[in-house]
């Protein structure tokens, strides 16, 4: 079924080679999302093992975006803090198929996302994007508002250094604007 929807860590495990081909599309891609090129399926892997033991264990949550049976984007929320960040979550890794860009899906992905947040009890959201991406532009446009930028906080999978952005929203009860 086609949708937006949250998995389960059997299902993500059921599930891993689907999830590794999203993240290496988008690795190669060009995406500053933690990882250097060149990467494939094993690096992948590695990766979604440690977010299927962090599902698991309640720690984050992961939605995925069908379509067409297959999965064509992620997003997760890290809903566990510290003591003192208990209202707080982090949302991570909004990846969406090269190929699959351009249909709503991030917006549908952050949406179930927030949702699922505020729903935990989650006030306010945080996330970082490199500066200038697509991904910026996204955040923008769905209401998340622009703390600043960290020059040379990361690389590019080619090696070159890549700016990020940070941003936060107010969700649940009572959200208000900044």
């Amino acid at each position: 079924m086609d949708g937006i929807r949250i998995l389960g860590h059997e299902e993500a495990t059921a599930r891993i080679d689907e999830l590794a081909e999203v993240l290496v599309d988008c690795v190669m891609g060009g995406a500053s999302v933690g990882f250097m090129a060149p990467y494939g399926r094993d690096d992948a892997y590695a990766f979604w093992q440690g977010v299927i033991v962090a599902v698991a264990d309640g720690s984050t949550l992961l939605f995925c975006a069908e379509r067409n049976g297959r999965i064509a984007g992620t997003v997760q929320v890290g809903m566990r803090q510290m003591p003192n960040q208990g209202h707080r979550a982090d949302i991570k890794k909004l990846l969406v198929k090269e190929s699959e860009r351009g249909r709503g899906l991030a917006r549908r992905l952050m949406a179930a996302a927030e949702g699922a947040a505020a729903a935990g009890g989650k006030t306010v959201l945080v996330l970082d994007t490199a500066t200038g991406s697509p991904a910026e532009s996204v955040y923008r446009r769905l209401g998340w508002h622009w703390v600043g930028v960290i020059p040379d906080y990361a690389l590019y999978p080619d090696g070159s250094f890549c700016s990020t952005t940070l941003f936060y929203k107010r969700v649940g009860p009572g959200a208000v604007a900044a």
